[in-house]
């Protein structure tokens, strides 16, 4: 593949530290970061995503969905040559789990 195809990205996660930067085909999709995420994420955290479908990327203000490319979700504009694209996550358990948690914890007081 042409070096034209491959992006740089680093994953900033909620207390400013990052994970990565890590070189992607523009082909890849969003769900593949997601899974790549949660098998790296640091030790020692207090929020830990147990799947991918935990996870949420923001790219330049939108909630990057699965099925989109690397490719699809680059920037037209504002990245130098050789930068790196910076990527925001946000881990949300799901509803399922964070009320069984929410009910545990009243049932406890």
């Amino acid at each position: 593949m042409p070096e034209d195809d491959f992006i740089d990205i680093k994953f900033r996660l909620y207390d400013g530290s990052d994970i990565g930067p890590f070189r992607y085909s523009s082909a890849s999709t969003i769900d593949v970061l997601k899974q790549r995420i949660v098998s790296d994420w640091p030790k020692g955290k207090t929020i830990i995503p147990k799947a991918a479908s935990e996870v949420k990327l923001i790219s330049s203000g939108k909630i990057l969905e699965n099925n989109k490319t690397v490719g699809q979700c680059k920037l037209p504009f504002g990245e130098s040559t050789g930068g790196v694209t910076i990527m925001h996550v946000v881990v949300q358990p799901s509803l399922a789990k964070a009320k069984t948690e929410i009910t545990w914890q009243c049932l406890r007081s």
